[in-house]
């Protein structure tokens, strides 16, 4: 599923949110210089981000569909981005460090521990590991409102996203995200931010995203048509539209030593 999000890395790119400002700057001002090492930058959604805030970015990414539209820019954006096609932990850093290294909405296909040793290896002293993800917010009545859409649509699937709190399964991301940093034993005592936020969502907005998901990208077609279908009659009920909120979880801590 890891290498599944490039079948349609532009669609990605346009549909996937953003991150609020608040988490790159709080990134950013808790690193000790500019220099960037994005883990998974997939079409470059955070990297753009933290380049615009006066950093310089090189992305690692399994994918190399991924890497090629970041590296274009999507088309879109100015300039490219700098990007290796490898699985992170088995990169070749040639030497290189940098200040802080990044993974946005992608650690958890990292193996934690191996992935933070690495980190540990690549970052300079004081140097900070950043992980993070947008997580689902939904009011109760969005909420049982898709449920039910999963539940009759794919009533065997034993993972119904909207069942219960978005953050309750994303506890056990953070937990081992957590873990593998300290196990990796490099690294002071691991911190967790969070920043509140949401985003208005269309009909067509929503359905776009949604195509983009790793679930998504596992379902037969006549399934996925389905879902889609009845999450659209859905919004409709809605009005056409509705206001997702998010948390935006980062994990993260300083490199120690002096070397």
């Amino acid at each position: 599923m890891a290498e599944s999000f490039g079948s349609d890395a532009e669609r990605y790119d346009r549909a996937r949110p953003r991150y609020p400002d608040a988490v790159i700057d709080a990134i950013t001002t808790a690193s000790p210089g500019p220099d960037v090492l994005d883990v998974g930058i997939g079409t470059g959604i955070a990297a753009r981000q933290f380049q615009a805030a006066g950093c310089t970015v090189l992305g690692v990414d399994v994918d190399a569909r991924m890497a090629e539209f970041a590296r274009r820019g999507g088309g879109l954006h100015g300039g490219g981005l700098k990007v290796e096609v490898a699985a992170f932990e088995d990169w070749a850093s040639a030497g290189r460090t940098f200040d802080a290294v990044i993974a946005a909405q992608t650690w958890h296909w990292i193996d934690p521990v191996a992935g933070a040793a690495k980190a540990a290896e690549v970052l300079r002293p004081g140097g900070r590991l950043a992980v993070f993800w947008n997580v689902f917010q939904p009011s109760p009545d969005i909420a049982e409102a898709f449920a039910e859409i999963y539940r009759r649509v794919l009533p065997d699937s034993p993972r119904n996203p909207w069942a219960k709190p978005a953050l309750d399964p994303y506890s056990t991301l953070f937990t081992r995200a957590v873990d593998g940093i300290r196990q990796a034993g490099a690294f002071g005592e691991p911190e967790q931010w969070r920043f509140d936020w949401e985003r208005a969502y269309t009909r067509e907005a929503w359905l776009d995203q949604l195509r983009t998901g790793g679930d998504a990208g596992q379902m037969p077609p006549d399934k996925l048509a389905e879902l889609l279908a009845g999450t659209g009659a859905a919004i409709d009920a809605m009005g056409g539209g509705f206001t997702m909120r998010y948390a935006a979880v980062v994990v993260t801590a300083a490199r120690t030593g002096t070397a």
